[in-house]
């Protein structure tokens, strides 16, 4: 059992919901940014896998892609990352990344790069359900949990597929459109969760657009956990490098209230 699927027993156990920090590794200093926000409350961090054309993110997490691919990040900065986050701590890790990144660096590969870098599960946003046969026996050969999304417009049909496929989580996407903090969240999230919730085995994380606490307190009895990126990737961004891992920090503080 990865650290994922236990950090979600573990939150069952302790009758609360999770918060899963993302970042986009290589904008900024993302170990000690990991740090931070670990040291914050985060229970679980995505790592970012920098892309030129990351279709599902809004401007922030552009930005933070193109800043990280001119910084010279790749993919196996990635692993050094995970690495290094390995010899301090336990905190879950996902690799989040396109799929395209992967296949060029060989799903096989790959599978054996994040297995060897403390990495436990992968959500490759593009990829579909039903094409998880493509990833899912490299991935579990080396003990890597798969992940796959759910949306509100998913029928029940997709709905159980994404529930067969995904091993650790599902993540659902809060709302149509692209990544980006929000002012407020669709009106019609907590019925649609509640619905989804009733039809699938594994735990739920709700994320895009989550930015403050009072979305996590709406959130917190109507999934497993929440998901927070966007606001993360800004607030490293908002000033000097040295201020960054402070500042990303705040950001779990002020959701978590904590």
């Amino acid at each position: 059992m990865n650290r994922v699927r236990k950090l979600f027993q573990r939150l069952k156990t302790e009758h609360r919901c999770g918060l899963i920090a993302y970042i986009t590794c290589g904008d900024g200093p993302t170990i000690e940014i990991i740090r931070a926000l670990e040291d914050a409350g985060a229970d679980a961090i995505e790592l970012g896998v920098p892309f030129s054309d990351p279709i599902a993110d809004g401007p922030v997490i552009q930005a933070a892609a193109m800043r990280a691919l001119k910084n010279g990040t790749k993919i196996s900065d990635i692993f050094t990352i995970a690495r290094a986050v390995r010899e301090r701590s336990e905190i879950p890790l996902i690799a989040f990344s396109y799929l395209n990144p992967v296949l060029r660096h060989g799903i096989e590969k790959f599978a054996d790069h994040a297995h060897a870098a403390g990495i436990d599960s992968v959500l490759l946003t593009d990829l579909p359900a039903e094409a998880a046969a493509e990833v899912k026996p490299a991935f579990k050969a080396k003990g890597l949990g798969s992940i796959f999304l759910l949306a509100p417009t998913s029928s029940d049909a997709r709905i159980a597929v994404v529930d067969r496929a995904s091993d650790d989580f599902i993540y659902y996407v809060s709302t149509m459109g692209v990544t980006g903090a929000r002012s407020e969240l669709d009106p019609a999230l907590l019925t649609r969760l509640d619905e989804v919730r009733a039809q699938v085995r594994k735990p739920l994380a709700v994320g895009f657009g989550i930015s403050k606490h009072e979305h996590f307190a709406l959130l917190q009895d109507r999934c497993d956990a929440i998901v927070v990126g966007s606001a993360i990737v800004r607030a490293v961004a908002d000033g000097d490098e040295i201020g960054a891992a402070t500042r990303a920090g705040e950001i779990v503080r002020s959701i978590r209230m904590i």
